[in-house]
């Protein structure tokens, strides 16, 4: 596999996040890098600002990431993550962009689990079982 691939960087990048070193991640980004989040309308924009927002944010324990999916192409990369602190759990969809072997831009979806609806559970199954 082609080392400067958008899959390769995008493994990278998780690898690095796993480390909790969030400077180490401005190794696989862009000098021009930025972030949009845009369930919260925001972005951020720079390694500089991207590692100090994950070394601020409020956190029980070291994070850890596990890639669930990830699919590549070309120059972007799309993937689904397992996101935990050891107490908060979530999940993150992200929409990477690649040029020259660094990440230029990160679009994230953190998506809110919520009950299924009881007019459809005659069609459906939950994906596991409940705790």
């Amino acid at each position: 596999m082609n080392p400067s691939s958008a899959e390769s960087v995008v493994r990278e990048f998780w690898r690095l996040m796993g480390s909790n070193d969030f400077s180490s991640v401005g190794a696989v980004l862009s000098p021009s890098f930025s972030l949009e989040w845009p369930q919260s309308n925001e972005r951020i924009r720079g390694a500089d600002t991207f590692a100090r927002m994950n070394a601020e944010y409020p956190s029980q324990g070291p994070w850890s990431f596990t890639v669930l999916r990830l699919v590549a192409s070309g120059t972007e990369a799309v993937t689904r993550v397992a996101v935990t602190d050891g107490h908060l759990s979530a999940e993150a969809i992200s929409f990477f962009t690649v040029s020259e072997g660094l990440i230029t831009k990160v679009v994230e979806f953190w998506p809110e689990p919520y009950p299924a609806p009881a007019h459809r559970k005659h069609l459906t199954e939950p994906l596991a079982p409940a705790p």
